[in-house]
């Protein structure tokens, strides 16, 4: 489960769901989020939820509005930007989420905690969520966007 998370070339996709731009806190390094980026979070699940419902994708609405959680809350701890950018498309019967940050730098890499951690487990869980769904997930060679992709075959 450890090392880098495959590639995937970034493409313009039809069929948009989400396209959310929202600003975040410059924190220090190792300062707390403020509650009102931990406050995005729980607006983009929301929005995620949503959508998906909106278009009958219900079957996969639960994990998607995981991954966008777990993968905004890396943005807001790690990125040190300012901006994020959420993305939901469909294409070819796939659901692709997009969470770019606009910072590049080390491509996040799913870790193996171990049981007394009390943090690691996010992409650990998207990976196993692209896994199940026949999807992927990665990171873009710049590090700036984290991606995932789930198949809607089952739906």
């Amino acid at each position: 489960m450890n090392g880098p998370a495959p590639q995937r070339p970034t493409a313009p996709r039809p069929n948009g769901l989400v396209k959310e731009n929202f600003p975040i806190t410059k924190r220090s390094p190792g300062e707390l989020p403020p509650p009102v980026d931990e406050s995005r979070v729980r607006a983009m699940r929301h929005v995620t939820r949503e959508r998906l419902t909106s278009r009958g994708l219900t079957c996969v609405a639960d994990d998607a509005t995981l991954i966008v959680s777990e993968l905004i809350t890396n943005a807001i701890l790690h990125s040190g930007g300012m901006q994020i950018q959420l993305t939901l498309d469909l294409r070819d019967g796939v659901l692709c989420i997009r969470v770019h940050d606009g910072v590049t730098g080390p491509r996040p890499t799913a870790q193996t905690p171990d049981d007394d951690d009390e943090h690691g487990r996010g992409l650990v869980l998207v990976q196993e969520i692209a896994r199940s769904r026949r999807g992927a997930w990665g990171v873009s060679d710049n590090g700036a966007t984290t991606w995932c992709e789930l198949s809607l075959v089952a739906c």
